[in-house]
């Protein structure tokens, strides 16, 4: 028997073995390593023909298949296997799904989110997948955006906080570990700042720009140890990202020394030929692409040849391709997939996926995601359910509940989402139409709408009503043809529903013989996601009219929204008695809205990002630079709906006694206060102190204010607490017109509140040194 070749030695460094590999692979081999391919019409030709180092939206038989095939071929470099797992594991039968990344967003809470990410993991690693294409740390700005639902909101601190607290949730204790799977920071960077909200479209941004606000979270993430990062589709002043020496060169491998894998976006490198026409064929795309440092190519197939292409024309040097094929080889060498290719193991997936304690995890980040936008106290509805005894319902969402004695009630639950399964798991999940292989989307029974929650939850002698009330949309053809010019198939375009008068009046039938109206309205998958960017903001369909219908009977009207992103609400809905935001809560989300409305939990959520008021606000967000002229449109106003930071407890808690204990500070001293909080009802809350910053006079235009900390704080009935802040002035930066992020000396204000609106802040002064 001979000896293994070095690269089989797992006691060699990882640098050798993957130099000895290396040095025996053919250029189609190296080539093919660099291509990540989509396994939906199959996968022997991907791993026999075209070497292929990785491979994506695998069916679980697939996932097999590929690895039996991958172990005959001549060097068995494993593949790795990537899948799209953005809140949960997207697309396995059973699996736990989460809130969508907004929805995590309102909960304000690393620690969780950490939780999330590791439970995913745990599933994912499981059944053969290595690679997620998550956390997403775009910065929402145009809410009619096609993904906003993906993101972590509006701001560059929050979005930090919650994605590094991702990546170490997915990548555990080291590649090492066994259910670690890889995290991928994206979409890099500046993809959402689109035009007129339309997907993938110009981002018209100055390299200033993006250092100040969107880098930050990519530079977090990276020092977090985040292993792979994906590049967005779109073009920074005319260059696609695919190929942004400035961004990929000296910013990302330059100046923040970052050593991890790059992937494209689907099919990039084919969009510079097809879409954005940079480049006359796909040798000059290919090469284009290698040389900028791009490691594993999604989805193009035909950069095989075109790479190859290049090689002979002397357009591209080998030694190129090898800088990208080592950093791939030496991913799947730390991941240990050479002694153990983490191929599906059905023990584990018994055990992990979909378990009760992800279950029970899943409604914990549900109930903390619900947001509380208004409440003339109709909330929790009087003579539902109550603690049994006082202060046992933590702000957590914890305790058990009796029925008080007010007697029976009944509760009409209307609207087109109060009772639409697959809606409320959002994008990215199952039915959401990425993949071929869970056409009905995930088990039912493993789901619970508002419906079914309130059904569950209300006393025994309540009476739980239904009616759907309203139709959201119909589906038609692209007029534009069946499919893209790449081959993939384009989306069905929406027809808004029309008024249904049948429909309405059986609504306002059981609203009038109810006690307590809950309409859960919204939007569907069909307006959700990449390439589906909405023109308008308004809810779609005859939502407004059952809205409209529903206040005019008088009885008290909750209105809970289950959408990808904040609408636009109509006056009948911002008149209600009460408002919720429920994102996409995930599969227990309608029990926690229940639960929530009867008051069996507290409201903790706080919002990430802002509602607008009408969709001619947009861009709609916090931070915005000074300077424009007025505080309004000459005909409507600038002021959202709702702002980010907002969110409402069943108490009410206040701030006093803003105390500044450091008033003069170095640049490398930190900034010290304190201040008092008061929960002057007779519920718990879990308050989330917010920190902003203004820096009152800068050398170029900035953002009036900046969240810089943020604190969670549990307060029970009738408790005062003073709570200490502090914040490195190092925090306290500003990105200056050399595009240099220094602190300016000067006076600066501490903002202390409940969110970002300036009427909710206390405000202390101190000054920096210069």
């Amino acid at each position: 028997m001979g000896l293994l070749p070095p690269y089989l030695d797992p006691a060699l460094p990882v640098a050798d073995r993957v130099a000895d590999l290396l040095g025996r692979m053919t250029l189609p081999e190296k080539v093919g390593q660099m291509l990540q391919l989509n396994a939906k019409e199959g996968v022997r030709h991907l791993v026999e023909e075209l070497h292929a180092g990785s491979i994506l939206h695998a069916s679980p038989e697939r996932v097999l298949e590929a690895a039996a095939l991958t172990e005959k071929t001549r060097l068995r470099i494993p593949l790795l296997v990537a899948e799209d797992c953005i809140h949960g594991h997207s697309f396995w039968e059973g699996a736990t799904i989460y809130p969508t990344q907004l929805g995590m967003a309102a909960t304000w809470d690393t620690d969780l989110v950490e939780r999330i990410a590791r439970a995913t993991a745990v599933e994912v690693a499981a059944t053969g997948v290595h690679w997620t294409f998550s956390p997403v740390l775009c910065i929402t700005r145009d809410l009619r955006w096609g993904r906003v639902s993906e993101t972590f909101g509006e701001d560059p601190h929050l979005i930090g906080e919650l994605g590094s607290a991702m990546v170490r949730g997915y990548q555990g204790e080291g590649l090492s570990d066994p259910t670690a799977i890889l995290a991928c920071a994206k979409h890099f960077a500046g993809y959402s700042e689109t035009q007129g909200g339309r997907d993938a479209s110009e981002a018209d941004i100055s390299r200033r720009k993006l250092r100040s606000w969107f880098l930050p979270p990519f530079e977090r993430v990276a020092k977090e140890g985040c292993r792979t990062f994906m590049l967005g589709y779109q073009s920074m002043d005319g260059v696609p990202i695919t190929v942004n020496d400035w961004l990929l060169g000296e910013v990302l491998r330059g100046e923040w020394g970052y050593t991890g894998t790059l992937v494209t976006d689907w099919d990039n490198v084919g969009r510079m030929v097809w879409e954005q026409k940079i480049y006359a064929d796909y040798a000059q795309a290919s090469a284009a692409a290698v040389r900028a440092g791009n490691d594993m190519v999604m989805t193009t197939s035909k950069f095989f040849d075109g790479a190859q292409e290049s090689v002979a024309e002397g357009a591209l040097t080998e030694a190129e391709i090898d800088a990208a094929v080592r950093r791939i080889l030496t991913l799947k060498f730390e991941l240990g997939l050479f002694e153990n290719p983490r191929h599906p193991d059905a023990a584990r997936q018994a055990e992990f996926i979909g378990s009760a304690a992800h279950a029970e995890l899943n409604l914990e980040a549900a109930r903390r995601s619900l947001v509380l936008l208004t409440n003339d106290g109709t909330l929790p509805l009087a003579g539902g359910l109550e603690a049994e005894e006082p202060g046992s319902l933590t702000a957590h969402g914890g305790g058990r509940a009796r029925a008080t004695a007010s007697g029976p009630r009944t509760v009409a639950v209307v609207g087109p989402n109060a009772y639409d399964a697959q809606t409320q798991l959002g994008d990215w999940a199952g039915s959401s139409g990425q993949a071929d292989w869970l056409p009905d989307g995930q088990p039912r029974a493993m789901i619970r709408t508002v419906l079914d929650g309130f059904r569950d939850r209300v006393p025994a002698d309540w009476t739980v009503a239904y009616a759907p009330g309203a139709r959201i949309l119909g589906v038609g053809p692209d007029p534009e043809g069946e499919f893209f010019p790449d081959g993939q198939p384009r989306p069905e375009v929406v027809v808004p529903a029309e008024p249904d008068p049948a429909l309405i009046g059986e609504a306002v039938a059981a609203a009038e013989a109810a006690d307590h109206v809950v309409a859960v309205v919204g939007d569907r998958i069909e307006l959700i996601g990449e390439g589906k960017s909405t023109a308008t903001l308004e809810l779609v369909g005859d939502q407004v009219a059952l809205l409209d219908a529903l206040a005019a009977t008088g009885k008290p009207l909750v209105v809970v929204v289950i959408s990808s992103k904040p609408l636009v609400l109509p006056p009948s809905a911002l008149r209600a008695a009460a408002i919720v935001y429920a994102a996409n809560p995930g599969m227990l989300g309608g029990t926690a809205v229940a639960e929530l409305l009867l008051g069996l939990i507290e409201p903790t959520g706080r919002l990430p990002l802002s509602f607008a008021r009408h969709a001619g606000q947009q861009p709609t967000y916090y931070n915005q630079v000074r300077g424009q002229h007025g505080t309004r449109y000459a005909d409507l106003t600038q002021s959202p709906a709702f702002a980010f930071g907002e969110g409402l407890s069943y108490t009410t808690v206040t701030y006093s006694a803003l105390e500044l204990l450091t008033a003069v500070v170095e640049p490398t001293e930190t900034v010290r206060a304190r201040v008092t909080l008061t929960n002057s009802g007779s519920r718990p809350a879990l308050e989330t102190l917010q920190v902003y910053v203004s820096d009152t006079v800068t050398s170029v235009t900035w953002a009036e204010k900046e969240l810089k900390a943020y604190e969670q704080v549990a307060l029970a009935p009738g408790e005062s607490r003073q709570v200490d802040l502090e914040l490195p002035v190092a925090a306290c930066t500003l990105v200056d017109a050399r595009g240099r992020r220094v602190v300016e000396p000067g006076r600066f204000e501490l903002l202390v509140g409940p969110s970002s609106r300036d009427e909710a802040l206390l405000r202390a002064e101190f000054t920096v040194k210069g």
